[in-house]
């Protein structure tokens, strides 16, 4: 079977809600990215076979196939399709997999993978809110709920459940908190993001256009300390976790390029890195954000691989528990983690956040010069995509 290269890789800095981001219709957005990925790499935009991308919350602007909209928003052809992916947090990770599957077939030879979610266009929980106002129904099902009777499936239920599960205390969570604020700071003031963020102009949301190009994630706190972390309300009485210790409310777009042995012959490009291993797993969705850990031990098993072998991960900060918990349960070195921060800091734009923490972390091997990478997200429903890449 044909191996699958990713050639280029790039974000848009992360938008706080209602931030410098919001202007944007996301379609546009993620054009911003595609026409990016097409200049880097210098492919023919005719060569790209298809668009693969991401989104959790496709109704309103992101309704009716976003990915054939930011197709037709680009500079692409009117003759390169467009699919949409809906595998909730780990949407664009999926359209990754997608991708790398169609060239590794042969079906294709390159591919856009990417993600796209406008969390201040269209809110967070807005599928479900909208039918539910207008009567019509939810996506709870009757032979659902027999098989979980009386279970409201809740991610912050989850949050809570894997810190007392794996013992985590509140204050270990702030620490944790702050530490990815420290390293995206760093990272930020050091300059290594400067090759993987795309730079958009900034539009707020009542249309105010600066000039100005946006090309620092917004959600990075340069004055965190402790003691405001510690001092956050929490989220349920009684909990641990705040929204100091979970993931920011994010506007962004990321993206790959991927293509096979033909598709790097016909660019003349060296490849950034190739996909090593790809995996996806179900678990329990009740406590649903669990899924990382058993995810992460079947890959590394399936991949004949140690975690010792894995040079820096990224997990998604969606909660502070989750990359803690997989910490202990991986028995992984907490200096290979997200080491220029995480969605604590930089904001995790949903649909988006597969190719963002992927394109995150080949360009940090590249800094590096490390080989092998991990990236793993958790996933409404109790699901994780787990894919390990080797930096070339």
């Amino acid at each position: 079977m044909a191996e699958a290269y990713i050639v280029a890789a790039a974000r848009t800095a992360g938008g706080r809600r209602g931030g410098k981001l919001a202007g944007w219709h996301p379609a546009d957005l993620a054009a911003q990215v595609i026409d990016a990925l097409v200049a880097r790499s210098g492919i023919d935009p005719a060569a790209v076979e298809d668009v693969i991308l991401g989104c959790v919350s496709q109704v309103g602007e992101q309704a009716t196939n976003v990915a054939r909209n930011a197709v037709l928003a680009s500079k692409l052809p009117e003759s390169v399709p467009g699919t949409s992916v809906d595998r909730q947090c780990g949407s664009s990770q999926q359209a990754l997999h997608f991708a790398a599957q169609a060239v590794m077939s042969g079906s294709m030879d390159a591919v856009i993978a990417g993600g796209v979610e406008s969390m201040t266009r269209v809110p967070m929980f807005t599928p479900n809110a909208l039918p539910a106002k207008a009567g019509l129904g939810t996506y709870m099902s009757p032979a659902m709920k027999r098989r979980y009777p009386g279970v409201e499936f809740s991610q912050f239920t989850g949050a809570e459940m894997i810190a007392k599960n794996y013992g985590i205390e509140k204050e270990e969570l702030d620490r944790y908190a702050l530490e990815s604020h420290r390293r995206a700071i760093a990272a930020s003031r050091e300059g290594a993001f400067s090759e993987e963020i795309v730079p958009v102009e900034i539009l707020l949301a009542d249309g105010t256009r600066s000039g100005e190009s946006h090309l620092v994630d917004e959600g990075i706190r340069f004055d965190a300390t402790l003691e405001g972390i510690a001092g956050v309300k929490l989220i349920a009485e009684g909990g641990r976790c705040t929204a100091a210790t979970a993931s920011q409310i994010c506007d962004g777009a990321s993206g790959v390029l991927v293509v096979n042995e033909r598709g790097l012959k016909a660019l003349g490009v060296k490849p950034l890195a190739r996909i090593h291993h790809m995996s996806v797993m179900g678990h329990d969705p009740v406590i649903m954000l669990e899924a990382p850990l058993p995810a992460t031990q079947r890959a590394l098993k399936k991949a004949g691989m140690r975690i010792q072998d894995i040079d820096l991960y990224e997990v998604n900060e969606a909660f502070a528990p989750v990359p803690i918990a997989w910490l202990q349960a991986l028995d992984a070195d907490p200096a290979r983690l997200n080491v220029n921060g995480g969605a604590i800091a930089l904001g995790h734009p949903l649909g988006a956040s597969g190719t963002k923490l992927m394109t995150t972390l080949i360009h940090a091997l590249g800094r590096r010069g490390k080989r092998y990478g991990l990236q793993t997200m958790c996933e409404g429903g109790g699901m994780a995509n787990v894919t390990i890449v080797e930096r070339l």
